[in-house]
C-alpha cells in the first residue's frame, strides 16, 4: 500500500466542479472524488502556509507543535509522519513544498549536521526530500526571498531561459506591448499569458518529477507531492489564461454590515494592502479568472497523474489524498490572501481515495463530518498498519468513515492564527504574544477568541451561512459564547506535551519498580507477594550494630 498526499497551495475548498463551482470544471479531482469520500467539513489548524503545512505534518496543533507563522522553526525533535511511518516499514519522501524552516539552533545544540541522514530529515520535516522547491522565487534588493538553491529554476535555465531568475521573468510573469517584463506580482498583469512553455510551467514540472519518482520507487511509501499553485503570482501560461473571463467572476460574498463596528482584528485586516486591492472590483475581474486557470492546470495535471497510475497498475495499491494548506478570500468578506477563519480561508477541499475493498461502500460520497488537517497524519500512521501514537498525534484516523462506520467523532474543530508578525499586531498595538486568535465551530456556530482584551465574533452558519453578522456585537447570545468558551477551555486542557510516554506505556510500567526493589510505604512486609521482598530477608552478612 502506498500514499500519494497531494496538497496544493492556495486552493478554496468551493473552487472544484465536485465542490459546486458552477464555471470551473475539474474533472480530474471529481474522479478522485468519484472513487472515493470528498470530505465537506475539513477545516486546517491554521489559515498561514508555514504553520497549517507543520500541523499537516505532524498531526499536532500550532500551539503543540510551536511553529506558528511562516519561518518559524520547527523544533527538533518534533516528530512528524516520515518518522510515524519509517517505523512502520514506509518510507516518507517529499516533492515540491514545505515552507518548513529548520531549527538550526537546535540542531547545532545537538551535534547535527544537516549532511547527516537524520540532520537532513530534521532540516524537511521528516521526509526524505526528492526535490524540494518552496516556489517563491522573490528577488529583492537584499537578495532572494528564499536562500535555498531552486531546483525549479536550474530547470528553467537547462531549457534555454535566459534570465538569473527565470521563475520571476518568465513563469510568473507575462510581456507586455512594448515587450517588457509584465510582473505577475502586479495584478494588472494577472490577464496576460505567462511568457513561459506551458510544458516547462510549475505545475507540469512538479508533475513529471512526481512520475519520474513513482517509476523508480519500490512500495511501500509515501510520496508528499506539494503544488505551489494556485498560491499567487496569479499569473498562469496559455491556453489556461484565457479559458475563464469577467463573466466568470462571481460576486464578491461580502456586506456593509461586517464594515459597522467591526471587531478590530477583522477590522485591521480590512484596512490592508491586499484587502484593499481586493475590495476594487477591476482587481477581482482580473485575479479571479487567473486563478481558475492556474486551478484547471493543476486538474489537467492530475490527470496525468492519475493515467500514469493506472497505465501502471499503481492505482490498486496506492491511496490518494487532495488537498490544501488553506483558502483564498479572492475579495469575499472585504479581504485578501487568507489568515483569519471564514471559510473561504479556514476550509479547505479534503478528497480520499482508498483502493482497498473495505472502502468500496463509501465510494463517490461525501462525509460531513467535522475533520482537521492533522486527521491525516493518524490516517496515514493507520492505513501503514501502525497503532496512532495518540500521546503524540493530536488528530484521528478518517478510516472508519473511509469504510462506511459511525465512529465516536470530534464535537467541534479548532484552529490556531498566530499573527505577531504582521502589520496588524503593530497597528493594533500588541505584543507579540498578545497577537494569537482562536476558532471553535461545532457546526453550526463559530467563534473567534483573540488575545489582548478583545471581545469575541460569533456567527451562525446555519442561519447565516455567509458569515456576516457578528452577533458577539450584541448580547443576545451569551449562552452559545459561553458554551463555545467551555469547548475552548476543554481543548486547552488536553494532553499535549507528554509525548515521549503512551497511556499504554504508563500502565505497563505500573508497579515495575517494586519488581526492582524499590517497597516504600510498607509495615511488616506482608502486604506484598513474598518473592518482593525475597532480596531483603533472611541472615545478615555481618552485624556491625553490637560491635
Amino acid at each position: 500500500m502506498n500514499i500519494l498526499f497531494i496538497m496544493y497551495d492556495q486552493l478554496r475548498f468551493d473552487y472544484l466542479s465536485c465542490a459546486g463551482h458552477p464555471h470551473l470544471h475539474t474533472p480530474n479531482f471529481d474522479r478522485v472524488a468519484q472513487m472515493g469520500v470528498r470530505f465537506t467539513n475539513a477545516y486546517v489548524q491554521s489559515p498561514i502556509c508555514g504553520a497549517s503545512r507543520m500541523s499537516f505534518y505532524t498531526g499536532r496543533y500550532t500551539s503543540s507543535h510551536g511553529a506558528q507563522w511562516n519561518g518559524f522553526p520547527l523544533r527538533v525533535g518534533e516528530q512528524t509522519i516520515g518518522d510515524h511511518l519509517r517505523r512502520e516499514g514506509m518510507d516518507c519522501w517529499l516533492l515540491g513544498k514545505t515552507h518548513m524552516k529548520a531549527d538550526a539552533e537546535g540542531m547545532a545544540r545537538l551535534g547535527l549536521s544537516a549532511d547527516s541522514q537524520i540532520g537532513a530529515r530534521q532540516a524537511e520535516c521528516g521526509f526524505d526530500s526528492w526535490i524540494r522547491d518552496d516556489g517563491l522565487w522573490g528577488q529583492g534588493p537584499d537578495g532572494f526571498y528564499d536562500e535555498k538553491r531552486s531546483p525549479y529554476n536550474e530547470y528553467l535555465k537547462s531549457k534555454g531561459y535566459p534570465s538569473e531568475n527565470p521563475w520571476a521573468d518568465f513563469a510568473n510573469a507575462g510581456i507586455d506591448d512594448e515587450g517588457d517584463i509584465a510582473s505577475g506580482w502586479m495584478f494588472r498583469n494577472a490577464d496576460k499569458a505567462a511568457n513561459i512553455r506551458e510544458e516547462d510551467s510549475e505545475t507540469p514540472w512538479l508533475t513529471q518529477k512526481t512520475i519520474e519518482f513513482m517509476e523508480q520507487a519500490k512500495g511501500p511509501w509515501c510520496a508528499h507531492v506539494s503544488f505551489i499553485k494556485p498560491h499567487w503570482p496569479y499569473i498562469v501560461p496559455a491556453p489556461y489564461h484565457a479559458m475563464y473571463g469577467p463573466n466568470h467572476v462571481p460576486q464578491a460574498v461580502r456586506n456593509d454590515v461586517e464594515r459597522d463596528d467591526p471587531h478590530p482584528v477583522f477590522g485591521a485586516y480590512m484596512g490592508n494592502k491586499i484587502a484593499q486591492a481586493f475590495q476594487q472590483d477591476e482587481v477581482r475581474q482580473k485575479v479571479i479568472p487567473a486563478y481558475m486557470g492556474l486551478i484547471k492546470q493543476c486538474d489537467d495535471q492530475l490527470g496525468v497523474l492519475l493515467d500514469h497510475l493506472e497505465e501502471t497498475g499503481r492505482m490498486d495499491d496506492t491511496m490518494i489524498v487532495l488537498t490544501s494548506d488553506h483558502g483564498d478570500y479572492l475579495g469575499d468578506h472585504w479581504l485578501g490572501e487568507k489568515d483569519l477563519f471564514h471559510e473561504p480561508s479556514v476550509k479547505i477541499p479534503m478528497i480520499i481515495y482508498d483502493p482497498r475493498a473495505e472502502a468500496n461502500p463509501t465510494r463517490g460520497t461525501t462525509c460531513d463530518a467535522l475533520v482537521e488537517s492533522i486527521d491525516l497524519a493518524a490516517t496515514f500512521v493507520e492505513t501503514a498498519g501502525g497503532k496512532v501514537p495518540d500521546h503524540i498525534i493530536e488528530g484521528r484516523s478518517l478510516l472508519p468513515w473511509l469504510r462506511g462506520e459511525t465512529p465516536e467523532w470530534r464535537e467541534f474543530a479548532i484552529s490556531e492564527f498566530d499573527y505577531s508578525s504582521t502589520p496588524q499586531c503593530v497597528k493594533l498595538g500588541l505584543e507579540p504574544r498578545d497577537a494569537r486568535l482562536f476558532m471553535v465551530f461545532d457546526g453550526r456556530f463559530k467563534l473567534m477568541h483573540a488575545e489582548g482584551g478583545f471581545r469575541p465574533m460569533l456567527f451562525d452558519l446555519q442561519e447565516d451561512p455567509e458569515e456576516f453578522h457578528d452577533l458577539a456585537k450584541g448580547d443576545q447570545h451569551q449562552a452559545e459564547i459561553d458554551r463555545l468558551y467551555g469547548y475552548l477551555a476543554q481543548w486547552g486542557r488536553r494532553l499535549a506535551q507528554r509525548v515521549t510516554k503512551s497511556d499504554d506505556d504508563i500502565k505497563a510500567s505500573r508497579g515495575g519498580s517494586m519488581r526492582r526493589g524499590i517497597l516504600p510505604f510498607l509495615v511488616d512486609g506482608s502486604e506484598v507477594p513474598e518473592e518482593l521482598t525475597e532480596k531483603y530477608r533472611g541472615p545478615s552478612p555481618k552485624n556491625y550494630v553490637d560491635e
